[in-house]
């Protein structure tokens, strides 16, 4: 990191005193520090400590009486700005274009990279209203560094506490400043639901948001590999020059695509819940309510996984996502089998925050050979990171 510029921003919360030891870590390993804090955060941390630190003048306003702070060349002088603690109140704000202050003029004209570690109670951590602004944040294409379980300034023990300085640093150094592991690589994720036309209005579908298939995309692109997204219909905003996205509808749809790739790729991933029937014929003009009952004849969707597993070269690695509600192992298991994947991702929708829509997953691993590892209940986020170490230790180590 010697010699890479880095914005710390700072925001109110009670573990703005953690943003001391980043600001430390950073600066011992050779990077250029300047600390932007919000009025609210002076509360909270002395910015006489962070300029003794960052060897730099801690920025609070706008604008003094002596002097103007020029946000537009801080966001372009960075490498990366970080915002850590994040708290709830800027976090809504950066959700919605709100210019009040020095660190959210910053964050605005910045051109580099944007990572966030949040920090707030548990409660205000799963409010909808958070979670909405953290989608709406990450769809701008930011980077949030997902909270850690444990004590917080409440006295509860929960989801919320801010990742801990040498996580954020480590998160910063592998993500941003280092050699990607898989650099070099091709990828191939696919995500979200399809839906099977049934006339032109109507449609067979799931729930899936496609929210964990992206994020193993981001994932896999920060290890520094080439990704293709085929992402089915979903209302998630994926900026265009993040990464090559391909958008489809229909199974077949995701199959051809898939096909049109495969062979140029070193990583397939596919997470999408892709419907296993679809109707035979599909009404060209809207079906009207007429008959007391009416029938849909069904047929079987192409099964991508397994076409790719019959090609799969040696050195390709193919893994697959098993959703299941009962028996999950055995059917993982014979999925693994039968569909010639290397690993399978297992979700059970048994399991309290797994499933659909949710910003929480749960999953177990299962590997030819036997392996089989269990990860607890993280963020999409979190989990994404989990499993493709899973596949650089296994793989590319």
């Amino acid at each position: 990191m010697k010699g890479k510029k880095i914005v710390v921003g700072i925001t109110g919360s009670i573990a703005a005193y953690k943003a001391i030891y980043l600001v430390r870590l950073l600066v011992k390993a050779g990077a250029e520090v300047k600390v932007i804090m919000t009025p609210a955060a002076k509360d909270f941390v002395s910015s006489l400590t962070l300029s003794t630190l960052s060897k730099n003048p801690v920025l609070i306003d706008l604008f003094d009486e002596q002097s103007w702070a020029n946000h537009v060349m801080l966001g372009r002088w960075a490498d990366v700005m970080v915002i850590a603690p994040l708290g709830c109140n800027t976090l809504s704000k950066m959700a919605h274009g709100q210019c009040d202050n020095l660190l959210l003029a910053t964050y605005l004209s910045a051109t580099c990279p944007v990572v966030v570690a949040p920090a707030m109670d548990e409660d205000m951590w799963h409010h909808p209203t958070t979670r909405q602004n953290l989608d709406r944040i990450i769809s701008f294409g930011n980077t949030v560094i997902p909270v850690e379980n444990g004590e917080l300034a409440s006295g509860l023990f929960g989801d919320g506490r801010m990742a801990e300085p040498e996580s954020v640093f480590t998160f910063l150094k592998d993500h941003f400043f280092s050699k990607g592991r898989l650099s070099g690589r091709k990828a191939l994720v696919t995500a979200g639901p399809t839906y099977e036309a049934i006339d032109p209005v109507r449609f067979i579908g799931n729930h899936s948001s496609g929210k964990m298939g992206l994020a193993i995309a981001r994932e896999l692109q920060r290890q520094g590999a080439e990704v293709t997204l085929i992402m089915g219909p979903t209302t998630l905003e994926i900026p265009e020059k993040e990464m090559r996205v391909v958008r489809v509808s229909s199974a077949q749809e995701m199959y051809d695509a898939c096909q049109a790739i495969y062979d140029n790729t070193d990583i397939a991933i596919m997470s999408a819940a892709v419907a296993d029937y679809t109707p035979v014929q599909k009404a060209t003009q809207k079906i009207k309510k007429k008959e007391e009952t009416f029938g849909i004849q069904l047929t079987k969707t192409k099964d991508i996984l397994k076409s790719l597993g019959e090609k799969k070269r040696k050195d390709q690695v193919l893994v697959g996502f098993a959703l299941e509600t009962a028996d999950e192992k055995n059917y993982a298991l014979d999925k693994l089998e039968k569909k010639n994947a290397d690993m399978i991702v297992l979700n059970s929708l048994n399991d309290s925050g797994a499933g659909f829509g949710l910003d929480t997953n749960k999953i177990t691993i299962f590997q030819r050979g036997g392996k089989e590892v269990k990860f607890e209940t993280k963020q999409k986020e979190a989990v994404a990171k989990d499993i493709v170490d899973f596949i650089i230790n296994s793989y590319y180590a």
